[in-house]
């Protein structure tokens, strides 16, 4: 009889269980980089000269927007700017959560989403809390929040949010051409965001640039380890059993 198979299910379920240690660590380290990288590019803004000089180049197109606003642009940026506020955000997810998990079955794409959307919130969360940056000197069109103007927390969520929607959704069964317009959409909500922060004085221009690379780099650091975890039943270079690849 052979003595070593029936340790073979227990060395798989260490090799995996170190695998997402791995993954874990990876992620951590990918977040802190990517606060230090945000937290000195928003240092630099605030507390150089030359940052001072891009915070002037930024005033000028806040001060541009604000001199054309009207009546129905401000009715649209409202409704673009509340895609990406909190208690949206939070619905989309919950939802997003619910159909991809319960209804669908498709746990790993539910963790895509609430990794996504959870650490993108606490690398926000850290930057804003270490970069002191007033919001832009024009009149504010939505109540001002307590965090500092740099990042743009809106936008960085549609980015995590939305984008990952879309990578998913392009990695699903849904056929092609239902799956491209969709996508195209959800893609377009980041953009439409941060338009919308600059149109009502929330945020400067170079803001919501840092909150796309925010959103954007962390939701890629997130897809980069969304392979599932080697199993039993799989070899290590094996496709994952639901057909997902990013």
């Amino acid at each position: 009889m052979d003595q070593t198979a029936g340790l073979l299910p227990a060395r798989t379920h260490v090799r995996g269980r170190i695998s997402l240690v791995r993954r874990a660590l990876f992620l951590v380290t990918g977040g802190a980089v990517l606060w230090l990288a945000l937290t000195a590019l928003g240092l630099f803004l605030t507390r150089t000269a030359a940052g001072r000089t891009v915070t002037r180049w930024d005033t000028v197109i806040s001060r541009w927007a604000a001199a054309h606003r009207t009546a129905t642009l401000n009715g649209w940026t409202h409704l673009g700017s509340s895609i990406s506020n909190t208690s949206t955000v939070v619905a989309v997810t919950v939802v997003a959560l619910l159909v991809l998990g319960p209804m669908l079955r498709r746990w790993h794409d539910a963790v895509i989403v609430l990794v996504a959307v959870l650490g993108e919130l606490v690398v926000f969360v850290l930057v804003t809390a270490t970069v002191e940056r007033a919001r832009p000197p024009v009149p504010h069109l939505d109540p001002a929040p307590p965090t500092s103007s740099f990042p743009s927390g809106h936008t960085a969520a549609a980015m995590a949010l939305h984008v990952g929607l879309a990578v998913i959704c392009m990695h699903s069964p849904v056929p092609r051409r239902a799956a491209w317009p969709l996508a195209t959409l959800l893609c377009l909500i980041p953009v439409i965001v941060a338009v919308s922060r600059i149109y009502r004085g929330m945020h400067y221009f170079t803001d919501v640039v840092a909150g796309a690379i925010l959103g954007g780099t962390w939701l890629v650091l997130t897809l980069r380890l969304a392979a599932p975890l080697d199993g039993p039943a799989r070899s290590r270079g094996a496709p994952a059993d639901d057909g997902t690849d990013y």
